[in-house]
């Protein structure tokens, strides 16, 4: 309540992006405490031994983790751990540095509980993003990494510059994300025809592969896609080999919302797609891809939903923008006890259950 209070008399007066760039500085300072920051884990992190999920070979602490878009940079890795987040997926990341689109670019339509934005994939590039990474950590993380096109390299080249992000990022990563469904990149969402998208994976799949553990390759698709498209990236990733798909990235679409502004549409409007594309995907793929949901999640009904839908992992991020630094170790605490309610003592237990119904 107090942080709603803040939000609304406050932070909603400022401009979006100058208040996430203070939020992410202030994590920065928080992550460079030790002390605070294991204290903070200690009493905010997922322990609750049911919450424990191991997916593509890695073990997490719970299923919900931030979704790509908050820390563009690998700045605030351990401050998101130590608030309850069991993953944080941090880009996305592009070859090369690159400023982004113009401002503004973040936009909060409070009464959808919804974001746009067209950042255009702002960030410092692979090469500081791989030293903040290969920084000594002082409290657990499993991070992924999502990587992108770089706005200024044809889209001809889009292969070889995805293959260079990969390869100064793969090894940092406990998975490596192929990102080809943001709006805000000039013909990126093109690469997901499946006749340029198996290329694409192909090469860096194989610079996955290459690193000491093998790092695991997801792929990240767009709600806006077509059922039948839906199903044919699904049936290239079987093919292909890879962990999984995350499923789904923001939408051009506005049904429902007040604002025209152009760029990804997150949060509430984006809940029932999602789902849905979550739910298409468990049909076409049962249980040989990790399926990680993400888009529209607001609170332990929503992760408990996709759970069951499928799921092995949730992500979200918008609504943590009008929820607070707390939301992630309360969807998690209260995971935690409707597992018990239930009598459910794993979370394998609750994976699909309701898949194909």
């Amino acid at each position: 309540m107090m942080y709603r209070f803040v939000f609304t008399q406050v932070l909603s007066r400022f401009d979006a992006e100058d208040v996430h760039r203070l939020t992410v500085g202030a994590l920065r300072l928080l992550s460079a405490a030790p002390v605070v920051k294991r204290l903070l884990h200690r009493r905010l992190a997922p322990r609750d031994p049911r919450l424990r999920v191991r997916a593509f070979g890695v073990h997490f602490p719970g299923p919900f983790g931030l979704a790509a878009g908050f820390d563009k940079d690998a700045r605030c890795v351990e401050a998101m751990s130590a608030l309850g987040f069991s993953h944080v997926e941090v880009g996305t990341i592009t070859a090369y540095a690159q400023p982004g689109n113009a401002r503004p670019r973040l936009f909060r339509l409070t009464r959808d509980r919804a974001i746009i934005n067209r950042m255009g994939f702002n960030n410092a590039g692979a090469q500081a993003a791989a030293r903040a990474l290969s920084r000594p950590r002082r409290v657990p993380a499993v991070v992924g990494v999502n990587i992108g096109k770089t706005k200024v390299v044809p889209e001809a080249e889009a292969v070889q510059d995805y293959v260079a992000a990969a390869g100064q990022l793969a090894a940092a990563a406990d998975y490596l994300v192929v990102n080809v469904s943001s709006p805000n990149t000039p013909g990126l969402r093109d690469l997901q025809a499946v006749d340029r998208l198996r290329p694409l994976l192909l090469e860096v799949k194989e610079v996955a592969d290459a690193t000491p553990r093998r790092t695991p390759l997801l792929v990240k698709i767009a709600p806006d896609l077509a059922d039948e498209d839906v199903d044919a990236v699904a049936d290239l990733a079987l093919d292909l080999g890879l962990d999984g798909i995350i499923a789904t990235n923001t939408t051009i679409g506005r049904e429902g919302v007040t604002s025209t502004e152009s760029g990804g549409l997150s949060g509430r409007p984006l809940k029932a797609r999602s789902l849905e594309v979550l739910r298409r995907l468990r049909a076409r793929v049962g249980d040989r891809l990790v399926l990680v949901s993400v888009g529209g999640v607001e609170n332990v009904d929503d992760v408990w939903e996709r759970l069951l839908a499928g799921a092995t992992l949730v992500q979200g991020y918008s609504a943590m923008i009008y929820e607070g630094p707390l939301w992630a170790h309360r969807i998690h605490r209260d995971l935690a006890r409707r597992m018990r309610r239930h009598g459910v003592t794993d979370l394998r237990e609750v994976i699909g259950r309701t898949a194909g119904r």
